[in-house]
């Protein structure tokens, strides 16, 4: 029983972990919008998650703790996780400009709000799955 809630805790904490990072990505993005040649970057949650998860072919099912097993994995160890180059993708420009400035406000403004929902409905998880192991753990 501990190891499941255990696991899916480990779970919420690795996709809140990835969330703050792609809140990071969003945000640096947002903040080179005019640098020039500036390559908009991006993740693929799901991808990235099921990689951190281990969960095989695209279902989370039963979440298991992540193995540091491989280079493309994210740093475990802190406060902070930093994405690795090859774990990011380059956002498909939307139009072409002058500059070769591949960032499209509009979008990033779009994602950076979804992303921070998705941020809080995370750690509402996290916070009522810790109310559920404490209520367990006080009885009745």
């Amino acid at each position: 029983m501990l190891n499941r809630l255990s696991a899916a805790l480990e779970f919420q904490t690795q996709a809140l972990t990835l969330r703050s990072e792609r809140q990071r990505l969003i945000a640096s993005n947002i903040a080179n919008a005019d640098t020039p040649g500036y390559q908009a970057r991006e993740i693929d949650f799901g991808k990235t998650l099921r990689q951190l998860t281990g969960s095989p072919g695209g279902a989370i099912g039963a979440p298991t703790l992540m193995a540091g097993t491989d280079g493309r994995h994210l740093a475990t160890g802190g406060t902070s996780a930093v994405m690795r180059d090859s774990q990011l993708l380059y956002a498909a420009p939307s139009q072409t400009n002058l500059d070769a400035n591949t960032v499209d406000m509009d979008r990033e403004r779009a994602s950076f709000a979804d992303n921070a929902v998705k941020y809080e409905a995370a750690l509402r998880f996290i916070n009522g799955d810790l109310r559920t192991m404490l209520e367990a753990i006080k009885g009745q």
